[in-house]
């Protein structure tokens, strides 16, 4: 007699959530991030025990307590550094890494750079706040020119860094930016950037209600959302206002982009630039936009996949056992090539 099949239990948010009393400030943009990624962990089909939530330092690096997954809490800057081990360790897990635009950007700038570049399957997720919420306010490499703070206090005249243009430069293959509150339009970059085989980069707006209040009202606010937001979608074309009305378009004289207003001056639809998320200098050109003479690009501006590191690694060590064909062997590796014995 054939023992009874049990159909696996459907996952759900609260399978997700730990039993660790949730601990942002009131108002906090990572209570919005946070509920949104329970609620997609279910949907991307992955065992539990396959998952993994890495951070840094920083008020963003809590994440991993109030997940219900494995998780590491590391020191400042080096999620991207344990996570690359974790990952290389054990390549069918599920590594998702938390950062912030301090601990990303500053003492970890040269760990995510690495991270990036040698295309290593990971979910990057920076909550950039413009700010140094945990250590009381001080400017962040984000931080717009004029920020005043403990550490700035006749304002800050450093050129901010701008997260998707350093992710670009230095060869991230998913490059993508959202906002904390805004779950309808995050989920599915979240869902994309897991698909995306290699590393996935994205740059979540997220306010800091205690040191940095309101810096992103200018987007996030609904009323003017449709003139500060342009929202990306492959091979449509860069356009926004109320009514469409308005676009992007690639100046022929300077090369560089510009507003312009559908009708006026002879413009039409054949004009504006269509979104290409395989472009990388397109993509280069958008991540520079910035308010306010331009609205800020939401979306994938960046998808060009490659074989991540671990895939090349794995297959590199394959092909060196073939040529051998002996086990490996760690005594033999430590003892192998120039050797002495100290009497």
């Amino acid at each position: 007699m054939n023992a009874p099949q049990t159909v696996p239990q459907k996952l759900t948010l609260k399978d997700f959530s730990s039993d660790q009393e949730v601990r942002w400030c009131p108002g906090c943009g990572d209570y919005a991030i946070l509920k949104t990624i329970q609620k997609l962990m279910p949907e991307l089909d992955v065992p539990k025990e396959n998952m993994v939530f890495i951070s840094g330092i920083g008020c963003s690096s809590r994440f991993p307590y109030y997940m219900e997954t494995y998780g590491f809490h590391t020191i400042h800057g080096r999620a991207p550094a344990i996570a690359s081990g974790v990952k290389l360790a054990n390549p069918e897990l599920d590594v998702w890494v938390i950062t912030g635009d301090g601990d990303g950007l500053s003492i970890g700038g040269n760990h995510l750079m690495h991270a990036l570049r040698r295309n290593i399957n990971l979910q990057i997720l920076m909550f950039n706040n413009e700010i140094y919420g945990l250590t009381k306010g001080q400017y962040s490499p984000t931080s717009k020119v004029g920020t005043r703070s403990p550490s700035t206090p006749d304002g800050s005249v450093d050129l901010p860094l701008r997260p998707c243009t350093f992710a670009l430069g230095v060869g991230a293959r998913f490059v993508a930016r959202s906002i904390d509150t805004e779950a309808k339009q995050m989920t599915p970059v979240l869902e994309r950037a897991h698909e995306h085989q290699g590393a996935s980069f994205v740059e979540i707006y997220q306010n800091c209600p205690v040191y940095n209040d309101g810096i992103f009202d200018y987007i996030k606010d609904k009323k003017n959302a449709a003139n500060t937001r342009l929202m990306l979608e492959h091979g449509q074309p860069l356009l926004f206002g109320e009514d469409n009305q308005l676009g992007i378009r690639l100046d022929p004289k300077s090369l560089k982009l510009e507003v312009v207003t559908l009708g006026e001056n002879g413009i039409g639809l054949d004009d504006i630039l269509v979104h290409d998320e395989t472009s990388k200098v397109k993509a280069q050109m958008l991540a520079d936009l910035a308010a306010p003479d331009f609205p800020e690009p939401i979306g994938v501006l960046y998808c060009n996949p490659a074989d991540s590191y671990e895939m090349d690694v794995y297959a590199q060590r394959d092909q060196v056992r073939s040529k051998t064909g002996a086990p490996a062997d760690i005594n033999a590796l430590l003892r192998g090539g120039h050797t002495w014995t100290v009497e």
